[in-house]
């Protein structure tokens, strides 16, 4: 059971840790939008750091999230019993 409270303790901070990225994203971001129309409306320079803040967040969100989709440990150990269950199947 230590074992497994200490993998739950690390996924739920990765996920704090995610979200918490994603607060300040969003917090800087709308802070960034209001200082640029209020200072220099023509040019919307805040979308540079939103884009590439943005890559930076979708990059955290892929490393969060799919540790159990594609590309996991428990999607390694589901294919090879697929290709298995297939190949017994054609030896049948």
């Amino acid at each position: 059971m230590d074992e497994s409270y200490h993998r739950a303790k690390k996924r739920v901070d990765e996920l704090k840790g995610f979200y918490g990225h994603l607060m300040a994203f969003i917090v800087v971001n709308v802070f960034l939008a209001v200082v640029n129309f209020l200072t220099t409306p023509g040019f919307p320079w805040f979308l540079f750091i939103t884009f590439f803040w943005g890559i930076g967040l979708i990059s955290h969100a892929l490393t969060v999230f799919s540790k159990r989709g594609l590309f996991s440990k428990e999607w390694e150990e589901r294919k090879i019993k697929q290709y298995m269950d297939e190949e017994k199947g054609k030896e049948e």
